[in-house]
C-alpha cells in the first residue's frame, strides 16, 4: 500500500481497494503508519437486502476512456476509492470540505465516507478518498456536449441551483480567522487588496508569453482590452469570503441516475497556492465559462454550427446565473455574490486555460481561444 500513488497501479495491486473498503467497513482502527478520517458510515456491500457479503467485493476501474488525474477504483458498484497519484501532503482541501459537506447535509455530491492517510513523524500524506458510487454517471464534458449539440438548455437551471446550494453549505465553514479579525485590512484572500489583481495580471502575462502563432498574435492585439477587463479586481472586495470548490466546471458535474452531483474537491491543480477562502464569484465565473468551452467542444467535435453553439452557450449561461441568483435570494444570502467580479474572473480563467493548454494539453487551446474570439469579434469596416 505504501507504493500506491507513487507509481502507476499494476495488476499486482488488484484487490487492494476492495480490501481497504472491507477493512473500513469493519469499523476498526487501521494499523500504523496509516490513519483514517471517517465522514459517514460505509454502505453494506451486499447486493440485496437479504444477501450475505462474500468478503471478496468485486472491483473495477472506470476504463481508459475516463480522463482523470488520479486513479479511481469502483468496489462492488457501491464505493469508489480514489487513489491520489502521487499522494498529496496535508493540509489538502478535500478532507475538510467533504467532512463539512457531510455535516451540513449537502447531498448533491458522491457520499463522502473516509480519507486514508499515512503518518510519517510530523508529516501526514493523503493516500486515498473513499466516496459513494453514483450509478449511470456521465462526465460533464460528455453529457453537456450532448445538450449543446441538441440545443437543450433546461439543465442549466439545475446547475445554477446546485452551485448555489454548494456555496450556501460552504458559507457555514468556519470563517478565516485573520479576515474575521481585521476585515478592513484584509478585504480578500487574507492579503492586500492588490493581490487578486496581481494574480490575474500574472495569468494574462503568462498566457501572452506562452501562446504562439496566429493565436498569440491575436491575443497580443487584445492585451489592453483584456487588461482593462481585470480592473475591478484592483478595488476593495466587500463580498463575503468563503471556502469555495476552487475548480468548478462542468467536468466536475456528473449527471447520474438520480440527478446531478458535484465532485472533485481537490482544488485547482494548475493554480499554485490558491487561497481557499474566496468570493463565490470565482467558482461561478469558472462554471459559467465552462459552458462556453462546451460550445467550442460541440463545434469542433460534434459538428454543431458555430452560431447555434454560441447562442446555446449564451442562453445556458443566463439560465445558470438566474437560477443561482434566485436560490441565494430564496435562502436570504444574495450578499454572497458580487456580480461585478464575474467578468474579470472569467477573463482570468480564460488566461489560465491558455496557460494550462500550453503547459499540459496543447490540443485544448482551441476552446479558450474560441471563447475569447467570440467575446472580441473582429471589427468590420
Amino acid at each position: 500500500m505504501l507504493s500506491l500513488g507513487e507509481k502507476p497501479l499494476t495488476s499486482g495491486d488488484r484487490g487492494v481497494s476492495a480490501a481497504l473498503v472491507t477493512a473500513l467497513g469493519g469499523g476498526g482502527d487501521v494499523p500504523p503508519p496509516f490513519a483514517v478520517r471517517r465522514f459517514s458510515a460505509l454502505p453494506s456491500l451486499s447486493y440485496e437486502a437479504g444477501d450475505l457479503d462474500t468478503g471478496v467485493p468485486v472491483e473495477r476501474d472506470f476504463g481508459a476512456h475516463v480522463d482523470q488525474t488520479n486513479y479511481s477504483v469502483v468496489v462492488a458498484d457501491r464505493v469508489v476509492v480514489k487513489w491520489l497519484t502521487p499522494p498529496a501532503a496535508l493540509p489538502h482541501p478535500a478532507p475538510d470540505l467533504l467532512a463539512h459537506l457531510a455535516g451540513a447535509g449537502f447531498r448533491d455530491t458522491a457520499p463522502p465516507y473516509a480519507a486514508l492517510t499515512r503518518v510519517d513523524g510530523a508529516a501526514e500524506t493523503l493516500l486515498a478518498l473513499v466516496t459513494g458510487y453514483l450509478p449511470e454517471a456521465r462526465d460533464g464534458w460528455e453529457w453537456c456536449a450532448d445538450e449543446a449539440a441538441s440545443g437543450r438548455t433546461a439543465f442549466a437551471g439545475a446547475l445554477g441551483r446546485l452551485a448555489a446550494d454548494l456555496h450556501l453549505a460552504l458559507s457555514t465553514f468556519p470563517p478565516l480567522s485573520i479576515a474575521a479579525a481585521a476585515p478592513a485590512v484584509t478585504p480578500i484572500f487574507g492579503l492586500s487588496v492588490s493581490r487578486p489583481a496581481e494574480r490575474a495580471e500574472q495569468a494574462l502575462a503568462e498566457a501572452l508569453a506562452l501562446t504562439d502563432g496566429e493565436d498569440g498574435a491575436w491575443l497580443a492585439g487584445r492585451a489592453d482590452a483584456l487588461r482593462a477587463e481585470l480592473a475591478p479586481l484592483t478595488r476593495p472586495i466587500s463580498t463575503p469570503l468563503i471556502r469555495i470548490h476552487g475548480d468548478l466546471h462542468v467536468g466536475q458535474i456528473l449527471r447520474w441516475r438520480d440527478g446531478y452531483a458535484v465532485i472533485d474537491f481537490d482544488g485547482n491543480p494548475t493554480v499554485a497556492e490558491a487561497a481557499p477562502y474566496q468570493p463565490v464569484a470565482r467558482d461561478l465565473a469558472q462554471l459559467a465559462t465552462s459552458l462556453e468551452h462546451v460550445a467550442q467542444v460541440a463545434i469542433k467535435r460534434r459538428g454543431t454550427p458555430p452560431r447555434q453553439a454560441l447562442d446555446w452557450a449564451g442562453e445556458a449561461r443566463e439560465l445558470l446565473l438566474a437560477a443561482y441568483r434566485s436560490r441565494l435570494a430564496e435562502c436570504g444570502r444574495p450578499d454572497l455574490l458580487d456580480e461585478s467580479l464575474l467578468r474579470p474572473f472569467e477573463i482570468e480563467q480564460e488566461c489560465r486555460e491558455l496557460v494550462y493548454a500550453a503547459r499540459h494539453l496543447p490540443r485544448w487551446r482551441y476552446a479558450p481561444m474560441g471563447v475569447l474570439r467570440a467575446r472580441y469579434p473582429e471589427k468590420t469596416p
